[in-house]
């Protein structure tokens, strides 16, 4: 009676896929008890803001010899502000010393489906996001179902649906939603004070242009629900009806 081999089986598949998270970049300025002060306010007036969000701290706007520096990572932390990534200071800088350095972030732009390479072939371009016009613009055609996050960091970003509670949108420029807005929308992403966010239906979360935010209860009542614009004004970000 013969035996037979044991089959050989094939090697298993990996399977891997992007997955984006917007970030916020959290800037201190100088003097920082004033600011951490600032902060304080904020948090009290909505105490929600940073919880479950990842934060990059961006120490660009201060020096190495900045009173209270060596205790701002600490003082965030105990204000549930998670870090996730610092730029703009040196870790030799003295104050930093004792810091929990986390690795640093290049970067960053919406991903896709990743398929990894087989048979030596070459690893495959990044998704296109969806209607990418030359401009730019992406044109979103479905609504931003909560949990997702919808990106592009070259231009505007156009949903034709509405915007879920818990969906995060962002764009380097402007932004227009045709639906109802009701989660997160952040504008003008690398410097851009000029976007503006466009909304048929106003219900948003959090509304953000170049840095500067705005909460759902800091918005007017008669501004809920309505077809509004909002801009930068003397940074501030304002809410208007549209005509």
């Amino acid at each position: 009676m013969s035996t037979s081999a044991p089959e050989s089986a094939a090697p298993m598949r990996i399977r891997a896929r992007g997955r984006s998270f917007l970030a916020l970049v959290l800037s201190p300025e100088r003097p920082l008890a004033r600011w951490i002060e600032a902060l304080d306010d904020q948090i009290a007036r909505s105490a929600g803001f940073f919880m479950g969000k990842p934060v990059i701290l961006d120490l660009g706007l201060l020096e190495s010899d900045d009173e209270g520096l060596a205790g701002l990572q600490t003082a965030l932390r105990e204000r549930g502000v998670r870090i996730i990534g610092v730029e703009g200071g040196n870790p030799d800088w003295p104050a930093l010393a004792g810091w929990d350095w986390p690795a640093a972030f290049e970067g960053g732009r919406a991903s896709g489906e990743v398929d990894l390479p087989e048979d030596g072939g070459e690893t495959p371009d990044d998704a296109v996001p969806p209607k990418a016009a030359r401009s730019g613009t992406v044109v979103y055609e479905e609504s931003v179902r909560s949990g997702q996050t919808v990106i592009n960091m070259e231009g505007d970003l156009v949903i034709l649906g509405s915007v879920a509670s818990g969906a995060e949108i962002a764009a380097a420029g402007s932004i227009h939603v045709y639906g109802n807005l009701r989660g997160r929308a952040v504008a003008g992403i690398g410097g851009a004070a000029a976007a503006r966010i466009f909304v048929r239906r106003m219900n948003a979360e959090l509304i953000a242009i170049d840095g500067y935010y705005m909460m759902a209860e800091e918005m007017a009542a008669d501004m809920i629900g309505a077809p509004v614009q909002a801009m930068l004004d003397d940074e501030r970000i304002v809410i208007r009806k549209l005509a």
